[in-house]
């Protein structure tokens, strides 16, 4: 309804959670040996096997013993079927990701005719919500198209026109979506507004009234106590603190709570999806994943580390202590040429410069592995 104008380890394996199209290969442990020796196969039966998987895993299980934090990472080729993981069922907070379930909510509208690119909807004072990207910058009453909506979300991750988009397909439908196509992959998704809704509500009573310029006011303080003193102001709290707990803790409660999070192969399962056409028509596969391939947010991520040459449909996710990329990478100097699915995160490390470094040392130890060359 429209509401509003590898297996960590020696074996590399599927794990039958999600839908599938296509077999995962298993990598015996003589490969495995073999390929970390640098040796290949040791039987003529293991010529055929690569050795990009192994030498991945390897190298991965180093990174995230030197990177701040904590490290996962799923990777998934489509064409062979091979998977490597590292600490990819765990549970990991996915910020703005989870932006590409709002907009396959949005496309299969789109496909069932119920809007289109070209609808129109009406931003609103009350939609402001902190963020990159355009809209905020727009007067309220001005009318913003869908793919206007659309290209700021995915591009510039704008959280704005996310919410506006949310409401316009309804949250019970992104959720579905989700489940549908990953059963029990993902937890809730909520609003942006929510977000911040939500880890205020920790710091001050009254939070869940704040909307609109509220959360732009909060987000532009210069610091965290003067955050939490903008906050308290627009709430009606005394400017003597009520409670003792800081911006930090309030975060730490929220990601408690695992909204928006999931593990990264079920992530990696949606992406698979959307590639493979299984989710919407194929005008609106090719539409959202050329977007994607425009996004501007993680450009010091994980293609800092592949090759120039390769094609990455991607989003970023970002939150304090939290960073993600997941997209999906078309190998077409291969031959055959191969499409793959990874997703990577980095958590715990405030600094968004290290996180990234560590972001961008994945994408580098998957070239380094040979996987963009086997």
């Amino acid at each position: 309804m429209i509401h509003r104008t590898i297996q960590e380890g020696l074996t590399l394996q599927h794990r039958h959670r999600f839908p599938a199209s296509r077999p995962t290969t298993r990598l015996g442990r003589r490969a495995f040996i073999a390929a970390l020796l640098g040796m290949g196969a040791v039987a003529p039966s293991f010529a055929a096997t690569p050795t990009w998987p192994t030498r991945l895993q390897a190298s991965l299980e180093m990174l995230d013993a030197r990177v701040h934090g904590d490290l996962g990472v799923y990777v998934h080729d489509l064409t062979t079927g091979i998977e490597v993981a590292h600490r990819a069922t765990e549970n990991w907070y996915l910020a703005s990701m989870v932006k590409v379930p709002v907009a396959l909510a949005v496309m299969k509208a789109v496909d069932r005719g119920e809007v289109s690119l070209d609808t129109r909807v009406t931003l609103r004072a009350a939609d402001f919500v902190d963020g990159a990207g355009t809209t905020n910058s727009m007067a309220p009453g001005t009318p913003l198209s869908v793919r206007h909506l659309l290209e700021q979300m995915i591009i510039y991750s704008d959280n704005t026109a996310s919410d506006m988009l949310i409401e316009l397909v309804g949250l019970d439908a992104v959720n579905a979506l989700t489940q549908t196509v990953i059963p029990g992959g993902m937890r809730p998704i909520t609003t942006l507004a929510d977000v911040r809704r939500e880890i205020y509500g920790h710091l001050a009573p009254g939070a869940n009234r704040l909307a609109g310029m509220d959360f732009v006011k909060i987000r532009r303080q210069p610091s965290d106590a003067d955050r939490v003193r903008a906050l308290q102001g627009i709430v009606g709290v005394p400017s003597a603190p009520v409670t003792d707990a800081t911006l930090e803790d309030a975060y730490a409660a929220y990601y408690a709570t695992r909204v928006n999070s999931g593990p990264l192969d079920a992530y990696g399962a949606l992406l698979a999806q959307l590639a493979q056409g299984q989710i919407l028509t194929p005008a609106s596969t090719d539409y959202l994943l050329k977007t994607m391939r425009r996004v501007k947010t993680g450009d010091r991520r994980l293609k800092a580390g592949f090759p120039p040459a390769i094609a990455f449909a991607h989003k970023t996710g970002t939150q304090r202590a939290r960073f993600c990329d997941a997209g999906i990478v078309d190998i077409t100097s291969a031959i055959p040429p191969r499409q793959a699915v990874i997703v990577a995160c980095v958590s715990g490390d405030a600094s968004l410069t290290r996180s990234e470094q560590g972001l961008k040392e994945v994408g580098t130890v998957i070239r380094q592995s040979g996987f963009f060359s086997q």
